[in-house]
């Protein structure tokens, strides 16, 4: 099943379980454009309320990039002035809040370049698989551009600030390798394996109890939190809503009847 959007430089469409999230512009190796942007909040509002999407993957269409950055060519028109830059960095606001509000598993698939603002968007995944091919870096550096707190946050909490150092200040390209090494990926794959990876992983979590995988998610992200901000009683909760869901019920059933369980979601 795919969704209707406004534009068809993004995809989104349901099978088995998994949400897919395309960008559609290989001919510009996927650089996110503003209208992109606007559609990822619609596909990801979509996906959260859609009980027949248990986990989603974020891909770049074609083989050369996952997302090669921002679409510079806009740039002129969408960000030179304070007030355009402004409202270009709401949109983008936006979409990574409507992203990690997400309360489901995301997995991204990357191949070939995931460069900028594409390592900004496989940042916000839970799981980064990548290709043998894959090539990671953030050039603002190298083209006069800012990053403030909110991007840098979460690329120093992955890797550590002595990484994020060098990606930073360097505005070189790293490898596959090298982003396996820093933590920046959970696995490294040969090309003709990342598909088939990436969905034997979604096909693994949309099969496990909805529930438990929320309320691990959940708790997860408060780890990263500090202290004082963490919500250790709604993490309390969504784990007592797994021991009173009939999933539990099902799955100790499953367990004792050697058979795989029918998980429902409640």
């Amino acid at each position: 099943m795919k969704l209707e959007l406004d534009t068809d430089r993004m995809i989104a469409e349901i099978k088995d379980g998994i949400g897919w999230v395309i960008y559609n512009s290989p001919e510009r190796l996927n650089a996110v454009s503003l209208e992109m942007t606007e559609a990822l909040p619609v596909i990801f509002d979509a996906f959260e309320e859609r009980d027949d999407v248990r986990v989603v993957v974020i891909r770049g269409a074609g083989e050369r990039a996952f997302v090669s950055g921002a679409d510079i060519s806009e740039f002129e028109k969408s960000r030179s002035s304070e007030e355009s830059r402004r409202s270009f960095d709401e949109k983008g606001k936006i979409a990574a809040a409507r992203i990690e509000a997400l309360t489901k598993p995301i997995i991204a698939m990357i191949r070939g370049y995931c460069i900028g603002g594409g390592l900004m968007a496989a940042l916000r995944a839970d799981i980064r698989i990548a290709s043998e091919d894959a090539q990671f870096g953030i050039p603002a550096a190298r083209l006069g551009l800012g990053y403030g707190y909110s991007g840098v946050a979460p690329l120093v909490d992955l890797v550590g600030p002595a990484a994020a150092n060098e990606i930073l200040f360097s505005a070189r390209r790293f490898s596959a390798d090298e982003a396996l090494r820093m933590g920046l990926v959970n696995r490294v794959v040969a090309g003709s394996a990342l598909e088939p990876a990436v969905v034997d992983l979604a096909l693994r979590i949309a099969d496990n109890a909805p529930l438990t995988v929320r309320a691990a998610k959940f708790a997860i992200r408060q780890c990263a939190r500090d202290p004082d901000t963490r919500d250790l009683d709604e993490a309390a909760r969504l784990v007592e809503t797994c021991f009173r869901s009939e999933d539990y019920v099902e799955g100790r059933r499953a367990f004792m009847e050697k058979r795989r369980p029918d998980f429902r979601g409640c």
